[in-house]
């Protein structure tokens, strides 16, 4: 026997004998090929076990301009088709719609159920990993590109078609029940501003009105003074002038009784008289004379009894011509026939100024009552939800390929460890051995390996 000591050659710092790599791994082929099996195996029955989970889209794109038109028309509330696409969009997002379609079909979401949870919270399951929007590019502005895409991905037990379905005809009629409910807020308030403007309108009028017959009736009234005033003051310059009269009648009976002048004479024939003149009393003269002749020469007859028809006299009214008038218009002020007809009037509305395109306006606004946004068409359905052919997941051919390359690559992993453990373990055994044969007294390059 010969004796000799190897120590195993060990390749240089940093490099990898990729050769001795194979071969210990090709040694335990067993093990890669056990691991590698296994993964698969478990990969298989994930596969062919897991829950099958499928998935439906529907797509929704702007409505036609016609189908929008009647609303538009209105000129009260203005909707172009991608807006109420991107009303619909907002809809379909909104949390709150969602919700409220939950909760009115429980029946489609039994599956999503669990025990211990609320409602709500269920639904924030649902909402929160089934529910996904799609948007188009922001970036992209081409008109052809406008859309919006809801899918939902659901297991296996859930009609997922009519859930999808479903959920968009609900989100469209809750915008359309919302579009109505602005309409009619916006009608509303419309027409209770149009009312306030002839509201406003009547009371103007009202008060023109008022204010014109207060004009007249002051007018009147100021007329009507000053028409007493001057009656009064006719009434008190007569009353003087016959005072007046009276008292120069009774001046001049007293000069005719003192003259003897008992009948109307003139003073020539008064001079002949009280000059002896012995003419027949047959003889009629004639006196023509620029000069005015004194009241006595009317004689004490004449002057006597037109003073006692004076002091008899209850009223001087006759005398004057402008009493006579002034009665005639203060009869006419008794009533003022403008005032009347202002106050009779029965319907004031057809008075109004301005008011015409106002009415027309609460008409036109009325008749919206008539607009049918029930059938409106808001969106056009691009694509329904249909029936998947096949679940999205578990894909069983990646699932298995993956098995196979994860289980491949961890049979070798656990073969390289392996390999380093016992080539580890052997190494330790070999610098203990010479040790120990050193202690027993034999030399180490005598050492006989068998």
């Amino acid at each position: 026997m010969s004796s000799s000591f190897r120590v195993p050659s060990v390749p240089p710092s940093g490099e990898v004998d990729i050769a001795a790599v194979f071969h210990a791994v090709w040694q335990q082929k067993v093990l890669v090929l056990f691991v590698s099996v296994g993964i698969t195996l478990a990969a298989a029955v994930y596969a062919f076990t897991a829950k099958p989970e499928y998935q439906v889209s529907s797509v929704l794109r702007p409505a036609a301009i016609n189908e929008l038109d009647a609303l538009n028309r209105s000129e009260v509330y203005q909707l172009p088709p991608g807006d109420a696409l991107i009303k619909v969009g907002a809809s379909l997002e909104s949390y709150e719609t969602r919700l409220n379609f939950f909760r009115a079909n429980q029946a489609l979401f039994k599956p999503f159920e669990r025990p211990g949870r609320t409602l709500e919270q269920s639904f924030d399951a649902f909402n929160r990993d089934s529910l996904k929007l799609v948007l188009p590019d922001p970036k992209k502005s081409d008109s052809l590109s406008a859309y919006i895409g809801l899918g939902l991905n659901y297991p296996k037990g859930i009609d997922g078609v009519s859930v999808l379905n479903k959920f968009v005809d609900y989100a469209i009629d809750a915008e359309r029940e919302q579009i109505a409910a602005d309409l009619r807020v916006i009608v509303k308030n419309r027409l209770t501003e149009l009312e306030g403007k002839i509201e406003a309108a009547r009371s103007s009028y009202k008060t023109d009105k008022d204010a014109r017959i207060a004009t007249l009736q002051e007018a009147d009234n100021l007329k009507r003074a000053q028409l007493q005033d001057e009656l009064k003051a006719l009434r008190q310059q007569i009353k003087t002038a016959r005072q007046d009269r009276i008292a120069q009648l009774g001046e001049a009976i007293a000069i005719a009784k003192s003259l003897g002048i008992e009948k109307p004479t003139t003073p020539s024939a008064l001079g002949e008289k009280t000059g002896g003149s012995s003419e027949s009393s047959s003889v009629m003269r004639t006196e023509i004379n620029n000069q005015q002749i004194p009241l006595y020469f009317m004689g004490v007859e004449a002057l006597s009894a037109e003073r006692t028809a004076l002091l008899q006299r209850k009223s001087d009214d006759f005398t004057e011509g402008r009493i006579a008038q002034i009665a005639r218009e203060l009869q006419l002020l008794q009533s003022n026939r403008e005032i009347e007809v202002l106050k009779q009037r029965q319907n004031e509305d057809l008075f109004l100024s301005g008011v015409e395109p106002l009415r027309a306006e609460v008409v036109r606004l009325k008749n919206l009552g008539n607009l049918d946004i029930s059938n409106m068409k808001l969106v056009t359905i691009d694509r329904k939800a249909l029936e998947p052919l096949r679940p999205v997941s578990p894909n069983k051919i990646l699932i298995l390929a993956i098995g196979v390359l994860v289980g491949g690559v961890l049979g070798v992993l656990a073969a390289l460890i392996r390999h380093f453990i016992i080539s580890g373990r052997r190494a330790k055994q070999q610098e203990v051995t010479p040790v120990l044969a050193g202690a027993a007294g034999k030399p180490l390059h005598e050492r006989v390996i068998s």
